[in-house]
């Protein structure tokens, strides 16, 4: 059997995993690959550390140019975060003439259109199936499984992290820093954790899964976003006493004609397959015209899963699949966009609304007709004693309402509004809703 020689730029915990496939699953991956692929370096900055599997002599360097310079090398795992000096890098591998696997979705996210006509150029190709939720093979099912379909729209959970912390908040009851605290501890959430909880990186794979599927070229950072850092223990409790389930969703759909992108907290209601994913799972929910819904459903982060896109990716690389769908599909080229992007304050949709108001006659009528002037149609108002007594003559007290469908800059601007009265005393929480 013949071998192909790879090589592994960057050996953290995805890359760790990578290795200990190909040197310790090398006669399984053989009979896929159709070849015995041969880890010939693994580029590292610190050689010196202690791993936890066994590296044979000569392999581990901190050298890339050995890799460069290697032409028996034909792809190349590329593993390290980051956008510099991580694009810098890929341009080099590329134009030494290796073709490409990465899992950095926040370098495709910035330099997407960059690296892919520098590919092209050179007539090399790169595969990302793990640059988005991890072990769920979402990318390969959009560009080449689903392809018979135009897709509708995309509903997912994709961020582990926030998922966890929403989780550890409903099941336990835990504060929002404790619950970021126990996704610390678990290795679900970074030391700064700011990209995970505020959206960002939600919106990062969200432009990747909507370039995919809709051929749409949007900066994640024009993606509406609002992340889960000011989500509290009260509106969990809320949500599922109107039959909901809070989760942080990139969405991106069609909207007579035109693409509607957001990220953003979403009451999805109880049953419904998003709304049962716990933990740090991801989930992403497809609407095809021809093939209906269709939903994947697994771990978007971890060593082994990961891993286990990342050696696939490899495998379709050296087999030659990869080149093919890479040239087909003519990702971020400069073709113009196949759907325009939509106004997004004129977006459709219900909304959960939560104020902390003066528990005194006319609140609830000044707050109504404040919607009202928005043409915004109220379909239920929760209004609970409040929990402890207060001091104060005036009591605090919540009042949740459900609206029926509004637009977005309507519902923008009603709170605005409300924000302004005396009897409001909080800001506003205003949520999106999916039946």
């Amino acid at each position: 059997m013949e071998t192909t020689c790879v090589a592994l730029v960057g050996m953290g915990t995805v890359g760790t995993g990578v290795a200990r496939l190909l040197l310790e699953q090398g006669d399984r991956l053989s009979r896929p690959a159709g070849c015995r692929l041969r880890l010939k370096h693994i580029v590292d900055v610190d050689v010196a550390r202690s791993r936890p599997l066994a590296i044979p002599p000569g392999v581990l360097t901190n050298d890339l140019d050995r890799v460069l310079n290697d032409s028996e090398v034909k792809a190349v795992v590329q593993l390290i975060g980051g956008i510099e000096p991580e694009r810098t890098i890929m341009l080099k591998l590329l134009e030494s003439g290796k073709d490409i696997v990465t899992a950095n979705k926040a370098l495709l996210a910035e330099h997407g259109p960059e690296l892919f006509d520098f590919a092209r150029r050179h007539g090399r190709s790169i595969a990302f199936d793990a640059a988005v939720a991890g072990g769920i093979p979402i990318i390969t099912n959009l560009a080449q499984c689903l392809s018979a379909n135009q897709i509708l729209s995309l509903r997912g959970i994709l961020n582990g992290t926030s998922n966890f912390i929403i989780s550890q908040m409903e099941e336990r009851g835990a504060e929002y820093g404790d619950a970021v605290a126990e996704a610390q501890r678990r290795g679900f959430a970074e030391a700064n954790p700011a990209m995970d909880v505020n959206g960002s990186d939600a919106a990062q794979k969200l432009s990747i899964l909507a370039h995919l599927a809709f051929g749409a070229q949007i900066s994640w950072r024009d993606i509406p976003r609002v992340g889960i850092d000011e989500l509290q223990v009260a509106d969990l409790r809320y949500a599922r006493e109107l039959g909901y389930r809070i989760k942080l969703l990139a969405v991106a759909q069609l909207v007579e004609g035109a693409l509607e992108v957001h990220v953003s907290p979403t009451l999805v209601r109880s049953g419904l397959p998003l709304s049962e994913v716990r933990e740090a799972n991801n989930a992403i929910s497809v609407v095809g015209d021809a093939v209906g819904r269709v939903f994947f459903h697994g771990p978007g982060a971890g060593q082994m899963p990961t891993a286990s896109a990342v050696v696939a990716d490899l495998i379709d690389t050296v087999v030659g699949r990869t080149r093919i769908t890479f040239r087909t599909l003519e990702l971020w080229s400069s073709r113009a966009p196949r759907v325009p992007a939509c106004d997004h304050t004129r977006v459709m949709g219900r909304y959960y609304l939560r104020f902390m108001v003066d528990d005194h006659p006319g609140v609830l009528a000044d707050i109504a007709g404040i919607l009202g002037q928005q043409k915004i149609s109220i379909a239920s108002v929760i209004q609970h004693e409040p929990e402890e007594e207060s001091a104060s003559p005036t009591r605090v007290v919540p009042l949740v309402i459900m609206t029926h469908s509004a637009n977005e800059g309507a519902a923008a601007s009603a709170l605005k509004e409300i924000d302004k009265l005396q009897s409001v005393r909080e800001k506003s929480v205003r949520m999106r809703v999916l039946d």
